[in-house]
């Protein structure tokens, strides 16, 4: 295929997948959203947006690859590092600022907001520029800004806000270090969570040990983790998987690693026929059942779910269960910790039980056929087999568990050879367009 053959080739995939992505929108909703849209669409809210999340990964990916092929190649390198979005976050997320222009549907004059968020009115007239010229916030008129669905993300009610203030504030200080922590003798070669680039920078304020560590010790911040936990979910659509799973299948359940019940409270809640087990350290087992009991009380009185305390480094879950999901557990930790996680698991399993690994999957930059064959999806040509930027999110993420726990978000590969060494073969792929569900079995 010709260069020019393969930037129409794009053109065209990017006509396609917008049109697919509208006619979502427009099954649930006849009106399409816009960055000019003052309110979710309810479409936003939903459990259920693979076929949405597909149609743009194909958008984002072949705009990002169009761009890419035709920008200056000084223009694009230099763009991956100038990037502040994530410091403007942060201001508007401290400072409130969607909170305050809730009262303004129209918009509010820089000057004034200044006055009400306690900033200086022109510094942050600028951050809010910066965020509107990504479709994050309005600038209506000059120097006066709105809310839009975009930035209503930012309320302070909103877990996705706690998520991104968590990555913005805290990650950040390891993310400067990563070069230091990739070269220096004593962290260089380590994987060990203590030697993360982030510990890397905590190091220098006195604090030991690992991330978990770290947290333990703040009552705030593991309170922001644990909101921001909640965030997560949302925020890749990891909830698709109580649509796009055989839970029927199944009559219990153990969530290993289930923090405060993030993701067996919908699923007790979709399927009142699933018994449910959640474990957890102590500690997080305590929190959730008050958390269970406030949000999910119909589901304690039905007696649908019990609370074990669980160390998953030195035990093993309860035995014998349908299925054992773990979601966004592998990925906090190096290979090594990650087998000790699977072998405790894998010695509970019966021989009809299955080990569901639910997190981010990296499709490699090479078509893969043997990936296709158990249902992980491959990009059409010319786009990047791995979708290109339509998959950033995952990227930034492997880069983001580096920078924590020196841990990373795996290769398909990379899951099956940690399966195999405990014992484990991969049935299926289950792909929700951005997190990926893996069904492993007991090998023969």
């Amino acid at each position: 295929m010709s260069a020019e053959a393969q930037l129409e080739a794009l053109l065209e995939i990017i006509n396609t997948s917008a049109r697919q992505a509208i006619a979502e929108y427009k099954k649930v909703d006849n009106d399409v959203p816009t960055i000019h849209s003052k309110g979710y669409h309810p479409l936003d809210s939903a459990t259920d947006t693979v076929a949405l999340k597909k149609a743009t990964r194909l958008l984002q990916g072949s705009c990002h690859q169009l761009c890419a092929s035709l920008a200056p190649p000084q223009q694009t390198f230099h763009s991956l590092a100038k990037n502040f979005e994530f410091a403007c976050v942060r201001v508007a997320i401290r400072a409130k600022i969607a909170d305050a222009l809730e009262s303004y549907p129209e918009g509010l004059h820089a000057d004034e907001l200044a006055k009400l968020v306690s900033l200086e009115k022109g510094k942050l007239a600028r951050v809010l520029r910066l965020l509107a010229s990504k479709g994050c916030f309005t600038e209506v008129k000059p120097g006066v800004f709105a809310n839009n669905r975009i930035s209503l993300v930012a309320l302070s009610t909103c877990n996705a806000a706690a998520l991104s203030l968590f990555e913005a504030q805290n990650v950040t200080p390891g993310a400067i270090v990563l070069y230091e922590s990739m070269s220096e003798p004593d962290w260089a070669e380590s994987y060990h969570p203590d030697k993360a680039p982030l510990m890397h920078a905590l190091e220098k304020k006195g604090i030991k040990g690992d991330f978990f560590d770290w947290i333990r010790q703040d009552a705030e911040l593991r309170d922001c983790y644990h909101r921001a936990m909640k965030g997560l979910g949302p925020n890749l659509g990891a909830l698709c998987v109580l649509n796009h799973y055989p839970w029927n299948e199944i009559q219990t359940v153990c969530d290993v690693g289930s923090s405060i019940g993030t993701f067996s409270q919908p699923l007790a809640k979709t399927f009142p026929h699933l018994k449910i087990t959640d474990q957890d350290l102590p500690e997080v087992i305590e929190r959730a059942k008050d958390v269970w009991a406030n949000d999910a009380p119909e589901v304690l009185q039905r007696n649908q779910v019990e609370f074990i305390p669980l160390d998953f480094f030195e035990e093993s879950p309860v035995k014998g269960q349908d299925a054992y999901y773990l979601r966004n557990i592998i990925h906090d930790w190096p290979d090594a910790e990650a087998v000790i996680i699977l072998s405790n698991v894998r010695n509970a399993m019966a021989p009809h039980s299955r080990l569901l690994i639910h997190d981010l999957v990296l499709p490699p930059v090479s078509r893969d056929i043997d990936a296709a064959s158990v249902g992980a999806e491959i990009a059409p040509e010319p786009l990047l087999p791995n979708f290109g930027h339509g998959n950033n999110v995952k990227y930034q993420q492997d880069v983001n568990m580096l920078i924590i726990h020196n841990a990373k978000e795996r290769t398909l590969d990379d899951s099956i050879a940690l399966g195999a060494a405990v014992g484990l073969r991969l049935e299926k792929v289950y792909d929700l367009g951005e997190t990926t569900v893996l069904d492993f079995r007991l090998a023969a």
